[in-house]
């Protein structure tokens, strides 16, 4: 009773301080359109084809955390039975609608269905109805925003979706002022952001005279959450890898996977706050991060917890669509190109590295140079298991089984926003993406983009609309040297400001040609080490492997464990002076099914190489890279693969002068 009232009062002031500083919900920089205005073509629906043929296409069928007809209200104590049903339902409802799938829509709508008819009076839903359970609100998050894309998708279940979402709501605004709700170990608590999210949904589009309830509620969460400002602040921002640390906070703060949805915090609470202080940490933060635990593939290592730069450090598949999902946001919120420059460096190589090129098996981690994906004896990892880098169903724990589907579908969704004033339709990330919305003053606008980037450096747009507009189109930061032809006219530099290029759109017809021809770029990593680049792809040399099938599901042999063991040797050095891009497009215009597994890409860079003495941990991983490394082998040519494309891999090199060979 005590620490209620403690809460009580605390969100009581707290409620008070913002009040005097602002009102209402700051508007977010771009608005993102609803679920269905935004599709794929091209490899990237494919990408899309081959995730609905693999695991994810398949998991309701035979995977128990999925399969479970008694989610709500089974009788496991085992959290991930909980947390399975909810990750999977938002991840797959947008990926059965980009990929049109009558039967991933008919699984996610019965889903969507059980769950609000089964909540009970008092406004709970989840497998604690009509039990004894505690009850913990994070569960519920990746829930609310499924079933908001659902209601975007299709307006005539809004109704239904809102009504149980206010139920729940009020719910958990009294939950809160008891300080009940938050015991589940820490994931409410460090994820509370994900709520705030849902209740701006509500607060935007449907607020139904409940705007004080919303908003208290927001305050609550921030109050009762985790202090994200505080933990991402330099003054307390781990710069190495953490196992050997004390965390100031609750320590599940620097949990790899709670560190990528809190990088919405900040954006979230400046949305109530309208504290420019907000998005000035939030940017600080972002950059901490990628700082001092970032890697050449554009995330972050965290084998559990923060895990600093060792290349041979690992990087949870979770970790990458949630940062995905989280950068996208910040964009959204804040508008500057950093945060879409990453997620798109994110999408095309972490994410597809840690997945098989059919998409049936996945990793729980990657690492940069990684020389074997197999039961690791000794262990690189602090925290996570041995397992953790094999290629399969569950390696070290079932989550990023059912969380993993939301990256390339939430990608795509997001490819395309609006001004605020739905004046201007703004393309952000690049690829073969379409769009088709009303903008303000009924403009019917549809939008196709015909291109093979990041596999191709040019991209034409044609557009049609019913009134004039002016379109945006993202230039990354890595072009400089770009050139946009407007109708076949002369070809003019780009001249993007805050990262977008503006296009006079006329009514009619409008079709214009982006060329980013794009440079060889290096990166500086630990231990003298170099990253090589091109634009948004990452280069690694792609070991040869054979495979040893460990295990097969009984019910699904397609989901397979499987180890894979180098072929051939990888302790390679470098010279960075030789570098060579090479360009083999395909002779048919598509690009190969699936693109990323080996030998695949189009795209490749090669470069002169000597093998090196590098020392190996057992057979299991690689040592740092030696600096200043003495050649025992001649040169030779080694070619580099982009990173996605990779199963094995080194994609940190040391580097040796050859000018003299």
């Amino acid at each position: 009773m005590a620490r209620a009232l403690l809460l009580s009062l605390l969100a009581s002031s707290v409620g008070v301080l913002y009040a005097q500083t602002a009102s209402g919900l700051a508007p977010k920089k771009y608005l993102y359109l609803p679920l269905g205005s935004v599709k794929a073509s091209g490899w990237v629906h494919d990408q899309l084809i081959v995730q609905t043929n693999g695991l994810a296409g398949h998991e309701h069928e035979f995977y128990d955390y999925v399969a479970q007809s008694d989610w709500i209200g089974g009788d496991s104590d085992y959290s991930e039975l909980e947390e399975a049903g909810v990750y999977w339902f938002n991840g797959m409802v947008p990926h059965g609608v980009l990929t049109n799938d009558a039967n991933l829509k008919a699984q996610t709508q019965q889903f969507l269905d059980y769950v609000i008819d089964h909540q009970d009076e008092t406004g709970w839903f989840g497998p604690e109805v009509n039990t004894t359970k505690p009850r913990f609100l994070w569960a519920r998050y990746p829930f609310m925003f499924g079933a908001i894309n659902i209601a975007e998708y299709d307006p005539s279940q809004t109704t239904k979706i809102v009504t149980a979402m206010y139920k729940f709501v009020q719910l958990a605004n009294t939950m809160l002022k008891n300080g009940e709700g938050l015991g589940d170990g820490g994931w409410a608590k460090t994820r509370w952001e994900d709520f705030v999210i849902s209740l701006q949904w509500l607060y935007d589009n449907h607020p139904n005279g409940s705007e004080d309830l919303l908003l208290e509620t927001m305050k609550l969460l921030k109050w009762t959450g985790d202090p994200w400002e505080d933990v991402f602040s330099e003054e307390y921002f781990p710069k190495e890898a953490t196992e050997n640390l004390d965390c100031p906070f609750d320590v599940l703060t620097w949990h790899g996977v709670n560190m990528a949805e809190g990088l919405k915090a900040l954006p979230a609470t400046y949305r109530f706050t309208h504290n420019e202080s907000d998005l000035v940490r939030a940017s600080e933060g972002w950059d901490l991060l990628f700082q001092y635990h970032g890697r050449p593939s554009g995330i972050y290592a965290a084998d559990e917890y923060l895990a600093g730069l060792e290349a041979i450090r690992g990087t949870e598949l979770c970790l990458v669509v949630e940062t995905m999902f989280s950068g996208t946001y910040l964009y959204q919120v804040i508008g500057d190109l950093k945060y879409a420059d990453r997620v798109e460096r994110i999408t095309y190589n972490a994410l597809p590295a840690t997945l098989t090129g059919d998409m049936w098996s996945r990793q729980y981690l990657q690492q940069q140079n990684q020389i074997a994906a197999k039961n690791m004896t000794p262990n690189p990892f602090a925290t996570d298991g041995p397992y953790s880098n094999v290629f399969g169903l569950e390696p070290n724990y079932p989550c990023c089984t059912v969380n993993h589907p939301q990256g390339w579908p939430k990608f795509v969704a997001n490819s395309f926003v609006t001004t605020p004033d739905q004046q201007s339709l703004v393309h952000v990330y690049l690829g073969p993406f379409g769009a088709n919305t009303t903008l303000a003053n009924d403009n019917a606008v549809t939008v196709n983009v015909d291109t093979l980037y990041p596999f191709g450096d040019s991209l034409t747009t044609t557009i049609t609309a019913s009134k004039p507009f002016i379109y945006y189109v993202r230039i990354p930061s890595w072009v400089t040297k770009g050139t946009i032809t407007m109708d076949g006219a002369e070809a003019q530099d780009v001249s993007p400001e805050n990262g977008l290029q503006a296009v006079p759109v006329q009514a009619g017809t409008t079709k214009f040609t982006l060329d980013l021809p794009l440079d060889i770029t290096t990166e500086s990593r630990p231990h003298g080490s170099i990253a090589v680049h091109r634009g948004p792809l990452h280069y690694a040399f792609d070991i040869s492997r054979n495979t040893t099938v460990l295990t097969r599901n009984a019910q699904q042999p397609l989901a397979a464990d499987v180890q894979f063991d180098a072929t051939e040797a990888w302790q390679y050095a470098i010279d960075p002076k030789t570098l060579t891009f090479n360009n083999n497009p395909p002779s048919s215009g598509s690009l190969p099914s699936p693109i990323f597994d080996s030998g695949l890409p189009p795209f490749t860079i090669t470069a002169t190489a000597c093998q090196i003495n590098w020392t190996v941990a057992g057979d299991e991983f690689a040592s740092s890279p030696p600096q200043n490394p003495t050649c025992v082998g001649a040169a030779k040519n080694i070619t580099l693969w982009p990173f996605g494309s990779t199963k094995l891999r080194i994609g940190e090199f040391p580097v040796v002068d050859l000018s003299s060979l």
